[in-house]
């Protein structure tokens, strides 16, 4: 594929991700519960998601999107309501000041976490509207070949891995402000309340 279309694929998808929204939000509430390590396979799922989106958009199965459209909205609760989760463990959490509980919530399974961040990103419609909008603006879907549906993959992959580390680097970062154990609680139950407004943004969409 040539460069400059891979070049204007990429910085669309930058712009694109560095925009707040609901996965960003769950990333950076995450990363102030759990710290960088932990909010990982969350973004790993996130990224999960958006290939599978990516993939539908390449193969021309948006109308197949639409036609279970039912099916979307389950998961579009699904991920919602795994959010919700996610606040009530923050506000119920037993408030500790020491180092292990930097970590706390982050030797949970990494595959339900993943998992969480696959389903986050597959209920939220606007990211199969965007690669159905971005790729026939900037690739002829007709020539596409596998090889080169490999390099859009990898630029996604890429690209989102870097975003999301930076937005849960920032946000762990912050963590090392609250020492003590009423701090913790404030900051937990402030992570805990972003969880529930991403929740709220995915299901309203």
């Amino acid at each position: 594929m040539e460069p400059t279309t891979l070049l204007a694929f990429t910085v669309a998808l930058t712009i694109a991700a560095f925009l707040p929204g609901p996965g960003m939000t769950a990333v950076v509430a995450r990363a102030l519960a759990v710290g960088f390590r932990g909010t990982l396979p969350l973004v790993l799922g996130m990224i999960l998601g958006d290939l599978t989106f990516l993939a539908c958009a390449a193969l021309g199965l948006a109308a197949l999107a639409n036609t279970f459209e039912t099916v979307f909205t389950v998961v579009k609760w699904a991920g919602a309501a795994y959010l919700v989760f996610l606040a009530f463990q923050l506000w119920t959490a037993k408030p500790q000041a020491d180092e292990v509980s930097a970590e706390r919530g982050a030797q949970r399974s990494f595959l339900r976490v993943t998992i969480g961040g696959l389903v986050l990103t597959l209920g939220n419609p606007k990211t199969i509207v965007f690669y159905m909008a971005l790729l026939p603006s900037v690739i002829d879907l007709a020539t596409l070949t596998p090889v080169g549906f490999l390099e859009l993959a990898a630029i996604v992959f890429v690209d989102l891995a870097i975003v999301g580390a930076v937005y849960a680097g920032l946000a762990a970062k912050a963590r090392g402000f609250f020492r003590d154990a009423g701090a913790r609680r404030i900051l937990d139950r402030t992570a805990g309340t972003m969880m529930v407004g991403a929740a709220v943004a995915v299901a309203t969409r």
